[in-house]
């Protein structure tokens, strides 16, 4: 199983990227891997850094895509980016998945253009995995489509209940609307609209959710247009940074709360992992024909290796099929 990655995407590459890759290979078997970039480049970074790239394939990209260039520009003067090189080499069928830490709307502009989405699918969708009381939700749409229609909600609705069913083995992932309510009165039109249609597909709809009560696992699949998911999104990042830092600067003020942090060493790592975006990977791109990953943009070696098992869990798993066979 072969994952392509965007060597120059992300605010630590191409070192992190290659760093990752190197975990990746050393932890996951079968997992084979495709570097896209300037190949003298990377060769020098490894070098110096002693990472071994002789298990992993490269291909020659000239150009690398900036966050703040348009992304449209993925299909015309950048289309011979590290990103957009990777994602042809995906749909030339050169690998089985893509992953890149680079701009996410030129990610998923070009895999929309290159790779093309699964027939029927209205729009792709970002699709964060974020942690809660009960473990894990995934957030769906976090952004990348800020004017929706009911139906691509209730599409998202679908597509992310099949990935937390294959992916996280959640027998009956319970999905939730992003509402100002819970009755099914509340809302706008886009949501009483999607409210109906996700009530009548074939999926554990538990009606609306609050934004309190999602970070407490509310459910497991919350809906929402991007610009809710979005605010959603970088509302709960927020605060888990926020929580960190609170702890942080509560058991070093004193000699006495040193001690309790001691005391509390396990529990205090336990809490970090769990709140730590690098050990979910990335975030899938739903809807999208084959796997595409779009790692944090201040990805760590870590980050992008467990999201490398991300996408060798999503090409096995077989969820794209899953996703084809409901719809």
């Amino acid at each position: 199983m072969r994952v392509i990655v965007d060597a120059f995407g992300g605010d630590d590459a191409p070192l992190a990227v290659l760093q990752g890759c190197e975990l990746a290979l050393k932890e996951y078997d079968g997992v084979e891997i495709t570097l896209v970039g300037d190949i003298p480049t990377m060769k020098k970074v490894a070098s110096e850094h002693q990472i071994d790239l002789s298990q992993m394939e490269l291909i020659q990209a000239d150009d690398i895509f900036d966050i703040h260039t348009d992304p449209v520009e993925i299909r015309r003067s950048m289309s011979n980016s590290s990103m957009a090189v990777g994602l042809k080499e995906l749909a030339a069928g050169n690998g089985d998945a893509f992953l890149s830490a680079g701009s996410t709307g030129a990610l998923l502009v070009g895999a929309t253009a290159f790779v093309k989405r699964i027939k029927g699918v209205k729009r792709a969708a970002l699709a964060p995995i974020m942690p809660s009381a009960t473990g894990c939700f995934m957030l769906i749409d976090g952004g990348a489509n800020l004017d929706c229609r009911p139906e691509m909600l209730q599409q998202f609705g679908l597509m992310g209940s099949i990935y937390i069913n294959k992916i996280m083995e959640v027998p009956s992932p319970r999905v939730g609307l992003a509402n100002i309510g819970a009755e099914e009165t509340k809302g706008g039109e886009l949501q009483l609209e999607a409210y109906q249609l996700l009530k009548q597909s074939n999926i554990n709809f538990i009606g609306n959710v609050e934004a309190r009560d999602i970070p407490l696992g509310a459910c497991d699949v919350v809906v929402a247009d991007g610009f809710a998911g979005n605010m959603i999104l970088k509302s709960v990042e927020g605060m888990g940074a926020l929580m960190i830092k609170e702890l942080k600067d509560m058991f070093f003020a004193s000699t006495k709360t040193k001690i309790a942090a001691l005391l509390l060493k396990g529990q205090l790592k336990q809490f970090k992992k769990r709140m730590d975006y690098t050990e979910y990977g990335g975030a899938p791109l739903m809807g999208i024909a084959k796997p595409v990953i779009k790692a944090h943009g201040s990805s760590n070696p870590n980050a992008f290796k467990n999201a490398i098992r991300q996408a060798k869990e999503f090409v096995q798993k077989e969820v794209i099929h899953e996703i084809i066979a409901n719809l």
